[in-house]
């Protein structure tokens, strides 16, 4: 719960701090277009992106594999189009670096590895039904 606060309160203050410091160096309506713009932007390459692994997750499931890669791709897309077309340049930055593919990859990589931590200390039980 004290994350969950701090998430919403320490977000938008940083947000804020930096549309101010932006506003005072480019302009308003300059700080308003670049706002616009890497919403716009961010919403296309997340919708591209989306696209493109729901097209890999497709071909998985016809050869008869299980997607699990290409689904935390797809999570990790959706969160990123979520972040984007939050206003703010922390919240793009965030965006933008979880559908770089790079960095993408070394999130799953670190999350592949916090979830056998989970499964290994038994916060997290894995049920399989036949």
């Amino acid at each position: 719960m004290l994350k969950l606060f701090l998430a919403f309160t320490i977000v938008p203050a940083i947000e804020i701090f930096l549309f101010i410091r932006l506003g005072g160096a480019i302009g308003l309506f300059n700080t308003f277009l670049v706002v616009i713009l890497t919403g716009i932007i961010g919403a296309g390459l997340a919708r591209w992106q989306g696209a493109e692994t729901m097209f890999k997750i497709r071909q998985s499931l016809g050869r008869g594999e299980t997607p699990a890669e290409e689904m935390i791709d797809a999570g990790l897309i959706f969160v990123a189009g979520m972040v984007l077309l939050t206003p703010g340049f922390l919240t793009d930055t965030i965006g933008i670096l979880l559908l770089w593919p790079l960095t993408r990859r070394h999130l799953k990589i670190f999350l592949r590895r916090k979830f056998d931590q989970w499964m290994a200390s038994g916060q997290i039980n894995i049920v399989r039904y036949r």
